[in-house]
């Protein structure tokens, strides 16, 4: 597709979207927006971030609101990293948090034409890695996350079955936020290196 901050790339993609389908049913927003801290970070680099991971989102869905099929839904991928962080990762963060926002205010605006809800990944292995140890045994349900993990809740939530559900965000994270871990919990252990 090309530069997802590049308003005129949005433009051409909805435009050739609509003139060979006519319509949407789904809009799926999932960018990566550069990750880098407040000591790294240019000014530059975090409105890039911003511009990836909101701007796109916000503004595909402006374009494509007058094109959406009845019962046409979107999903914002969002990050477990909108609740909690890790240093050094502020314009990842920012623009992740940014998108839950995002979300709730769209699924107000566009009520009753399209539905809109989140989904915030935890670990996530793209590979399909499975995990032993104490990196499985951290998480309540004792594994890493996979991609499948995600789509499927993808395809629940632009289903009828989620037909009530709108402006929420899903997290997907094995329940790693909602499990306090401490020194020695769980084969974890804390090094300061």
């Amino acid at each position: 597709m090309g530069d997802l901050a590049d308003k005129g790339i949005l433009e051409e993609f909805v435009q050739k979207t609509i003139a060979h389908y006519g319509h949407i049913d789904y809009l799926i927003n999932n960018a990566l927006p550069l990750m880098k801290g407040i000591h790294e970070c240019t000014y530059e680099e975090f409105t890039y971030a911003l511009a990836v991971g909101v701007t796109a989102p916000f503004y595909l869905a402006k374009l494509f609101a007058p094109y959406f099929s009845p019962g046409g839904v979107i999903i914002n991928i969002s990050s477990s990293r909108d609740r909690m962080s890790q240093p050094q990762t502020e314009s990842y963060t920012a623009a992740k948090g940014g998108i839950s926002a995002l979300t709730h205010a769209l699924a107000v605006s566009l009520a009753g034409k399209v539905r809109v809800n989140s989904i915030s990944p935890g670990w996530i292995d793209t590979t399909f890695q499975e995990y032993t140890g104490a990196d499985a045994r951290q998480q309540p349900v004792g594994r890493v996350g996979n991609p499948l993990d995600i789509a499927n809740a993808v395809l629940f939530l632009c289903s009828e079955s989620a037909g009530f559900i709108t402006g929420e965000n899903l997290c997907i994270d094995g329940g790693m936020t909602r499990q306090m871990i401490y020194h020695g919990d769980h084969g974890w252990t804390l090094s300061n290196k």
